[in-house]
């Protein structure tokens, strides 16, 4: 897919994922310190870390597809190799939301995980979410000074 009604894909894509990465983070987070935020909000969060990890190729391969377009640069070359990690980050949030899904159903079903594993899955969702939205920003802005750098 390499344009969206006329569009070049990456450029809509880009925003999706520019929204969702921080967006999930933030709900992973809450349901992984807030029990009370786990009952309301972990299958929007686990929904949004599917809709994140699914996109996220998609939106890799369509940057591809779009950078042809383009002489070679640094700048368009350094957002490339970094745009190109952004699948090591979106899955940990991925198997981040799984884990808080099985704590959630366990919880539901009254068997509980030991509050050491909830506290292990909290620490490791906050580091998975943290690195996310660091690496999201880190991209945007490689992008945004590789195509502004062009124009100015």
């Amino acid at each position: 897919m390499s344009t969206i009604n006329g569009l070049p894909a990456h450029v809509l894509l880009v925003h999706v994922i520019v929204v969702f990465v921080p967006l999930t983070a933030l709900l992973l987070v809450l349901c992984a310190v807030w029990p009370a935020a786990r009952q309301r909000l972990i299958w929007p969060a686990v929904a949004l870390a599917a809709i994140t990890a699914v996109l996220t190729p998609v939106t890799i391969q369509a940057g591809e597809t779009f950078a042809e377009r383009f002489g070679p640069s640094e700048a368009l070359q350094k957002h490339m190799d970094l745009g190109g990690t952004m699948n090591y980050f979106a899955v940990p949030l991925l198997i981040a939301a799984a884990a808080l899904l099985v704590v959630f159903l366990r919880e539901q079903r009254g068997k509980p995980l030991a509050r050491l594993i909830v506290w292990v899955i909290a620490v490791l969702t906050i580091v998975a979410s943290a690195a996310a939205t660091v690496q999201v920003y880190r991209v945007g802005d490689s992008g945004s000074r590789a195509v502004w750098g062009q124009m100015t």
